[in-house]
């Protein structure tokens, strides 16, 4: 620690010059590798005596001699951070497939607990640039203004993905095709965009506020160790569940949903409680939602499942029931059945994205 630098130097640069012997001593004549190791002692015998100059002088030969014999790599710069971005692209891909998972809540099923994509129509114009820009950042707030060019018909509205990640909606009308940073459903449910709709010239055909969907982050390796427990909003797979249709370009979709039931447990809705074995469901996240207090709105029935105040379910083995806190506009096990275990993905753990108040820890 207290060693004078040029030995410190020199101390390093014998190590270096071992070490390449070393690595190349397959490569290197072995006049060569004899003349290296000759200075090295050199180097050594000069650290030993404490002769600052003669160190210096021999350290200074035996790097030359190094890089004589072991010129830089052509674009050795580039190499290195190619090597740095294939590391961190390693390091991330193992993140995401083993630990951590980002994923966007698309649909109001979970509202109020978390946001699904939200359309807020608007009469007069948007914010300037300023308020907009900090909107998007603090509640992921996009402004959309589409204005009929002509009178037309809406003929469709579809949607299409923009870099496996953002939504956009293609309006085509009879005699113009429109493109609007929003999804179909949102269009058609909040800004009532439909076929068939006729719009005349200059007409506001939607303009507003979109609200992103909320991002969370899944964990996927608690699982590992622990069963879902009753209570936990998780994410799953919806393959070879019927009932529930795959995208033709993306495939089955991943929902997100509250686990209200465990393999054996014994399911009863008499809205708004969800009874579990007979009794009120213990946990808060499903307490929240049987309290039926603003703005949640408790435990609707189902259609196929769960449909009257008597009826009852019994989860089968290796298999979850999942609902949504938005129990009257969700879609889940009450109308295609179970989860089963080999669905299930991870728990959703935090809301990274908006910073508004669902920021934090998922409950």
């Amino acid at each position: 620690m207290f060693e004078p630098r040029y030995i410190k130097h020199s101390y390093l640069l014998v190590r270096h010059a071992e070490k390449l012997l070393r690595y190349r001593c397959d490569l290197l004549s072995q006049s060569t590798i004899a003349e290296i190791r000759g200075q090295i002692e050199k180097v050594r015998a000069a650290m030993k005596a404490r002769e600052r100059k003669t160190t210096v002088e021999e350290s200074e030969r035996l790097d030359e001699l190094l890089t004589a014999h072991t010129p830089p790599q052509r674009d050795a710069a580039w190499r290195e951070n190619v090597e740095v971005i294939l590391v961190a692209i390693v390091v991330a891909v193992g993140v995401r497939s083993y630990f951590l998972q980002p994923f966007k809540i698309p649909t109001g099923s979970m509202q109020p607990t978390l946001n699904g994509i939200i359309g807020r129509p608007m009469t007069g114009p948007a914010p300037n640039i300023f308020q907009r820009g900090f909107e998007f950042v603090a509640f992921g707030r996009n402004y959309i203004n589409l204005v009929a060019q002509e009178e037309d018909t809406v003929e469709s509205v579809t949607g299409k993905k923009f870099l496996f990640f953002f939504t956009l909606s293609r309006v085509q009308c009879d005699h113009r095709t429109y493109t609007v940073y929003a999804p179909p459903e949102i269009l058609q449910q909040d800004f009532k965009v439909y076929p068939g709709k006729v719009y005349h010239t200059g007409e506001v055909i939607a303009r507003g506020a979109v609200d992103t969907g909320d991002q969370v982050f899944v964990d996927k390796f608690s699982y590992n160790f622990i069963h879902p427990r009753r209570g936990d909003v998780f994410v799953f797979r919806t393959d070879h569940i019927l009932g529930i249709r795959e995208d033709p370009e993306a495939g089955a979709p991943y929902f997100i949903k509250r686990l209200t039931g465990t393999p054996g447990d014994e399911l009863r809705i008499d809205s708004p409680k969800l009874y579990v074995n007979g009794a009120p469901a213990k946990n808060f996240g499903i307490n929240r939602v049987a309290s039926a207090k603003p703005p949640y709105s408790g435990y609707s029935r189902g259609q196929a499942l769960l449909a009257t105040p008597e009826q009852r379910f019994v989860i089968p083995p290796h298999s979850y029931f999942a609902m949504g806190d938005n129990s009257y506009n969700s879609y889940d096990s009450r109308y295609w059945g179970p989860v089963p275990e080999e669905n299930v993905v991870g728990r959703g753990l935090f809301v990274y994205w908006p910073f508004g108040r669902h920021w934090g820890i998922i409950r």
